[in-house]
């Protein structure tokens, strides 16, 4: 283990922010397959609503994604 992150520590910053990201990417979803599978739901009702002309402006959407991410 120190022999990698011996290795990490002489990476250049852009190259250690890229591996942060990669090995966050790895880690297991911290969404329950209930919430997995109400965001799925979620998502197809508002595509269907895209499709029907019933979307909202940019300006809403951004503030409802605010008020989820916030729960």
């Amino acid at each position: 283990m120190t022999e990698i992150q011996g290795a990490i520590e002489k990476l250049p910053v852009k190259e250690k922010k890229a591996l942060s990201t990669w090995l966050s990417s790895q880690d297991e979803s911290e969404m329950s397959a209930q919430e997995e599978v109400a965001l799925l739901a979620s998502l197809d009702k508002a595509a269907r609503q895209l499709d029907e002309d019933q979307g909202v402006p940019l300006v809403e959407a951004r503030n409802r994604v605010r008020q989820w991410a916030s729960k």
